[in-house]
């Protein structure tokens, strides 16, 4: 009889024994849990508000000529036109994290047909500063050729209708992830023949994560 009451006694001890550890690994796999939820909050949270990936800004502050001549060529019926253009540009990053930006270029446009380019080295940007650019682009004068009745009308009127544009790749890693981002700027200006001089310059810019 006394040996029973042990061995009943001694069950009810290793039942309870294990109970209590089972609840005990049951607290801590809810505690696991409840700390990924609050973890994966926090990071969404901070992601769509303090950390959220910002566009870079590109700003063309001027653009200068730098040599400018015309001469024709009566017998051909030919306009040879050299142009160097010098531009300001700035490229603003204003994410939180630093931006890397990959080999970009810059283009020189005749009537939507690309007459010049000037590389963009890669390089990066601390977070929330402003990084100087300054470009040289010069006229391919035999690009100018193929386009030849255009140029000459052109030149007749007074005036040289170019576009200048850039476009700024690059990336910027926030909470683990690489996001991309590119900016563009896009200038239509009109050349005076006569005084060789800018006449007009409008800038358009667009930014967008892709």
């Amino acid at each position: 009889m006394t040996t029973n009451l042990k061995k009943t006694a001694t069950t009810m001890t290793t039942d309870d024994g294990g109970d209590e550890k089972r609840q005990k690994q049951r607290r801590r796999f809810l505690t696991i849990i409840s700390v990924v939820i609050l973890t994966v909050l926090l990071l969404s949270i901070l992601g769509a508000t303090v950390f959220r990936a910002k566009n870079p800004i590109t700003t063309v502050n001027s653009i200068v000529l730098r040599n400018f001549d015309v001469s024709f060529d009566a017998l051909n019926l030919n306009v040879f036109i050299n142009v160097s253009i010098d531009a300001d540009i700035s490229v603003k990053n204003p994410n939180k994290v630093g931006l890397k930006y990959t080999d970009s270029s810059a283009y020189l446009d005749y009537r939507g047909q690309v007459v010049g380019q000037a590389p963009i080295p890669a390089g990066q940007i601390s977070a929330g500063q402003t990084k100087a650019v300054e470009l040289t682009l010069t006229v391919m004068a035999d690009r100018l050729l193929s386009n030849s009745r255009a140029v000459i009308a052109d030149v007749v009127s007074g005036t040289l209708p170019l576009t200048t544009r850039t476009k700024i790749s690059g990336k910027v890693s926030l909470l683990f992830i690489k996001i991309r981002v590119v900016s563009y700027s896009v200038c239509n200006m009109n050349i005076s023949i006569s005084s060789k001089s800018v006449l007009s310059n409008e800038c358009k810019y667009d930014t967008r994560l892709s």
